[in-house]
């Protein structure tokens, strides 16, 4: 009865009385458990880092990373600029990172290593699309000089971690399907294969994956 009532309305009535659904929605959940619980986010939606030269940072998160600037802060105290990947259909974003350059008395990273020994961030994860475009945007980082740091095949994705020019980490990967991971989240967190990081032995990537909770299946 509802959706024929929508059709009946049109494109505009459908948009208005949607509207309405989700206030109400919105409405009741307030009204309810919503005042006394976190309503759950989508997701991070972005990431600032601080960094010692701009410059230096831009050509690595563009030219080495691949992000595109889309933006620059004018007529500030500092220097900022912003960065997006593609969507699918090759649309930016307003920015995925930003980059801000601290004064030059201000304190250095230590090297990266994923066991914690400061308090701040510890790594930033970037995803390829695919398979097939990460194991080329791997080859590219190795070809490049970039070394890497650790190889690892995680239960949810296979990853490659290196860092910028200020000592933050980045992990570089690609997600394995859903169906590897969704129905033993915490076994596919506590799953850990290490490879090597260096030669053509860490170009090479399997797609025999563990599925936690089933058999083996191919990404």
């Amino acid at each position: 009865m509802l959706e024929q009532g929508l059709a009946d309305l049109g494109d505009r009535g459908v948009v208005e009385v949607r509207a309405e659904i989700d206030a109400g929605d919105l409405r009741a959940e307030l009204a309810g458990d919503g005042l006394h619980v976190a309503i759950t986010p989508r997701g991070i939606n972005h990431l600032v880092l601080n960094v010692r030269d701009l410059e230096v940072s831009h050509r690595f998160w563009t030219e080495i990373i691949g992000f595109r600037q889309v933006a620059e802060l004018k007529n500030r105290p500092f220097k900022m600029r912003f960065y997006s990947g593609v969507s699918e259909d090759g649309e930016v974003t307003h920015h995925d990172l930003a980059l801000a350059e601290a004064p030059p008395e201000a304190a250095g990273q230590d090297a990266w290593t994923m066991q914690p020994k400061r308090i701040g961030l510890n790594h930033v994860a970037i995803a390829w699309p695919d398979r097939a475009s990460w194991l080329k945007q791997v080859e590219f980082l190795q070809n490049k000089g970039v070394k890497f740091l650790r190889r690892v095949n995680h239960g949810m994705t296979h990853s490659v971690y290196i860092e910028d020019p200020d000592g933050h980490g980045i992990e570089v990967l690609y997600e394995l399907p859903r169906e590897i991971w969704e129905n033993d989240i915490d076994g596919a967190q506590n799953f850990s294969e290490r490879l090597p990081t260096e030669g053509a032995e860490a170009l090479v990537d399997t797609t025999d994956n563990p599925v936690f909770g089933g058999a083996k299946v191919s990404a």
